[in-house]
């Protein structure tokens, strides 16, 4: 049972940092891009 919540938790952790990864080479190619989402996340939380 923990055996798999631990490749469960590696797998969350890797789809994470994948996000992360492709997030920023987006934002290095069109910065304009990540302008955009960011005032969407600002106004969305508040």
């Amino acid at each position: 049972m923990t055996a798999a919540r631990v490749r469960v938790a590696q797998a969350a952790g890797l789809a994470v940092l994948a996000g992360l990864l492709a997030l920023g080479f987006v934002g290095y190619l069109r910065p304009g891009f990540m302008v955009d989402l960011t005032n969407m996340v600002l106004a969305w939380c508040g």
